[in-house]
């Protein structure tokens, strides 16, 4: 009786190209739904990862037999789980029809005996939850990581239905950064958002972009976390919101990723500064309210930060501004007309601003006298 090692699990075979199925499962494309056709599943690849390159590399140097696909045996097919833009690109390089379907003008056309080659590729053939560690170290934290939101989806697949601890995951993949606690909050946050029908982020997200990353990460911010009452990270939940502040939860959503059945535009364009700017807003009575009237961000954190703040921001701004000027003035003023009547208009904004900071302070020191002669 012979044992079979390690490396035998893992010993490809060869499988004719013709019998292999593209993933809809993949995380890359999975939100598009799992009812896509091959065509589908392909044009996705296609327009958004990048298969041209992977195209190129096997045309000029032929499909690298170490590069196995994994396939698992599901309703009959041999589906690839680990693979599949390779796959795509071989189909691509075989079939001149699909390349004429998918608008794939720009692939190199290659010889009868170059396809023959492509005839049959390397393939392990493994069900899917067994090799979850290798697919989640390669495209999790690995050197071929996938989005944020599709790390996310593969995470609370192999947390949920694979039934690995989220402390496994991490372990296996080499995550030292509580990435995958995080991640999976995130996207239980979503999923649960969406069951409760607070914000659903495939129909109500006004770009197609999705900026999932947003979120997980403004999830570990306090003025988000108080607003949404979301759980920490330990112990993990695949419900990590409250249900009396699911409402805020979808208020959240719609300032992170917008509503365009409402026409509504997000208000967090980038992290830096807008997710930070938007921490702080919730942090204050007058900054939420200013978000809830949609008076927009920059006004909601105007308002959290108070006019104190802002004065003394305009002042140190309006004496930078005029340092900056002075430095060029040897080089930049010829006498213009217009400029001098600019500085003059400064110089008299600046004396008035002046005179009434002179006011103010005067008037403080005669309310300050008076207090001490009562007393």
């Amino acid at each position: 009786m012979t044992t079979q090692t390690p490396a035998d699990l893992y010993e490809p075979e060869p499988v004719p190209v013709g019998e292999l199925r593209l993933d809809a499962r993949n995380p890359r494309i999975q939100h598009a739904g799992e009812r896509l056709s091959q065509d589908e599943i392909l044009s996705i690849l296609w327009r958004e990862y990048s298969v041209d390159e992977v195209a190129w590399s096997i045309a000029r140097n032929g499909y690298f037999p170490h590069e196995a696909l994994f396939a698992s045996e599901e309703d009959g097919a041999l589906v690839v789980i680990e693979g599949n833009r390779r796959l795509a690109a071989v189909r691509l390089l075989r079939e001149p029809d699909l390349r004429k379907r998918m608008k794939a003008t720009d692939l190199p056309l290659i010889s009868p005996e170059d396809v023959a080659a492509l005839d049959m590729l390397p393939v392990i053939r493994r069900r899917r939850k067994d090799v979850w560690q290798y697919v989640g170290f390669k495209h999790v934290n690995g050197p071929q990581s996938w989005g944020s939101f599709a790390k996310a989806e593969y995470i609370a697949w192999v947390r949920n239905d694979v039934d690995k601890s989220l402390a496994d995951i991490a372990e296996t993949i080499g995550d030292r950064h509580r990435t995958v606690a995080r991640l999976y909050r995130a996207y239980m946050a979503i999923e649960q958002a969406r069951a409760a029908g607070a914000y659903d982020v495939d129909q109500q997200r006004a770009r197609k972009r999705f900026a999932f990353s947003h979120l997980y990460t403004g999830l570990d911010y306090r003025g988000i976390q108080e607003f949404t009452g979301i759980a920490d990270l330990e112990p993990p939940t695949e419900k990590p919101i409250p249900s009396r502040k699911m409402k805020q939860f979808g208020e959240l959503c719609v300032w992170l990723w917008g509503d365009k059945t409402r026409d509504v535009k997000p208000e967090v364009k980038t992290q830096n500064p807008h997710l930070r700017q938007l921490d702080e807003a919730l942090q204050s009575r007058g900054g939420l309210s200013a978000l809830r009237a949609g008076l927009g961000l920059s006004v909601a954190y105007d308002v959290h930060r108070g006019d104190t703040a802002l004065f003394r921001e305009a002042l140190v701004e309006s004496r930078q501004a005029l340092q900056k000027a002075r430095g060029k003035v040897l080089t930049g003023f010829a006498g213009e007309a217009d400029q001098l009547e600019e500085i003059g208009q400064i110089v008299t904004l600046a004396e008035t601003l002046h005179d009434d900071m002179q006011d103010i302070v005067a008037k403080r020191r005669g309310r300050g006298r008076r207090s001490s002669r009562r007393r």
